[in-house]
């Protein structure tokens, strides 16, 4: 038997890669870390050196940054079925979710908005831009790699699922519908559970 441990904090994109881990079907064991204390304890700057979370440790190999942890899971466990055939429109569309929709996410998020005339500098031009790439990709297909739910939703779907209840992301109509698609999968719902009762174990 494989030995997975998931390093996480509620609060935070660990609710990525648990759901993640839900969907593959293989046990694994958590491991919650606090913001400021033991995120950045000895013990575990050894393994990852940010930090931070989530992190996830397969067999002793360490894997961090969620579309990393996603991609690595689909490709250890490919009974899952969550490593598409299509490996172009997953890689194009799993790091286009970890480049230019964090980026803009985030920049939008703290107030810095890239002047026009400086967009070709940033890789991802505008918000505007990367809501257009992404509306225009769910326009052709129901899932970021095509027909079938892969490890790309489970990424990218997380980042469209969160931008819509924070607003970090435009409400548009081809969000909700993709959102809705994805977001009543068992492994979303077990994951969101779990995370959901460490969150009142800390209230």
């Amino acid at each position: 038997m494989t030995a997975l441990t998931l390093y996480t904090n509620p609060m935070s994109r660990g609710r990525i890669a648990r759901w993640m881990l839900e969907e593959t079907g293989q046990p694994y064991t958590v491991t919650v870390l606090n913001y400021g204390t033991t995120m950045k304890a000895r013990d575990y700057l050894a393994i990852n050196p940010m930090g931070k979370v989530p992190t996830v440790v397969h067999d002793g190999r360490v894997i961090t940054e969620c579309a990393a942890i996603c991609t690595y899971l689909a490709d250890a466990f490919p009974e899952a079925g969550l490593m598409p055939a299509d490996r172009a429109a997953f890689y194009r569309w799993m790091f286009f979710g970890a480049g230019p929709v964090e980026q803009a996410v985030t920049n939008t998020a703290l107030g810095f908005v890239v002047p026009p005339e400086r967009q070709r500098t940033a890789g991802y031009g505008s918000l505007e831009d990367v809501v257009t790439a992404l509306e225009h990709r769910l326009a052709e297909a129901p899932y970021f790699a095509g027909d079938s739910f892969s490890a790309v939703d489970v990424y990218l779907g997380s980042q469209i699922g969160w931008g819509l209840r924070f607003g970090t992301l435009p409400d548009r109509p081809a969000f909700r519908a993709y959102w809705d698609r994805i977001a009543d999968r068992p492994a979303a719902k077990r994951a969101q559970a779990a995370d959901d009762a460490l969150m009142e174990q800390k209230a």
